[in-house]
């Protein structure tokens, strides 16, 4: 069995999210991936079992970074106000910092395909976050729905906005950012 060279998997992952972005889900296979990332074809069998591996993996390893992109600054001293508006800074960021994994992360949303491969939950990276949500319904801070649609009522505007943002639409991302989150902030608010 040959050595795993990270360098040589990131470029497989770099590739890989570069010519989804570019070409699609049902366009990738594993000899572009293979010619993007200036290696054979043959390599990337070392690192993944075949092309559904592949996207899997990439999947979990892009939201495992978001997750964690999301946390940065959270505590529990935080009031659920400060903690929202933590969370949605903190998103907003990894969106605009990264936007081939922002891009890619859209192209999933909207692929029936991926969704059906990557039934893999990701709900245990987000269970801090979600947790966060959970007291502030507890304390009677946010409204007693589910904690999941709260995230939604914060997370979806950002979306939005690095849309906006990527397409030159916005003056002033702090300030639009302001904006949606005190909108976001009325909404889930008891």
């Amino acid at each position: 069995m040959r050595n795993k060279d990270e360098n040589k998997n990131q470029a497989i992952f770099n590739s890989t999210i570069e010519l989804i972005n570019e070409i699609g889900f049902a366009n990738l296979s594993m000899s572009k991936i293979a010619k993007r990332a200036n290696i054979s074809t043959s390599t990337i069998y070392v690192y993944y079992e075949n092309k559904e591996d592949l996207l899997v993996k990439l999947y979990l390893n892009v939201k495992e970074h978001l997750s964690k992109a999301m946390l940065n600054g959270l505590h529990k001293e935080l009031n659920p106000q400060e903690i929202c508006r933590t969370f949605m800074w903190n998103a907003l960021q990894f969106m605009t910092n990264n936007q081939q994994w922002f891009m890619f992360l859209q192209q999933y949303s909207s692929s029936p395909f991926m969704r059906t491969l990557c039934a893999e939950d990701t709900n245990d990276l987000f269970a801090p976050v979600e947790d966060f949500f959970e007291k502030g319904i507890a304390s009677g801070d946010l409204k007693n729905v589910n904690t999941r649609l709260l995230m939604y009522y914060c997370y979806d505007p950002l979306v939005q906005l690095a849309n906006e943002y990527y397409d030159q639409k916005v003056n002033s991302i702090e300030q639009e950012f302001e904006l949606r989150f005190l909108i976001s902030w009325d909404a889930i608010k008891k």
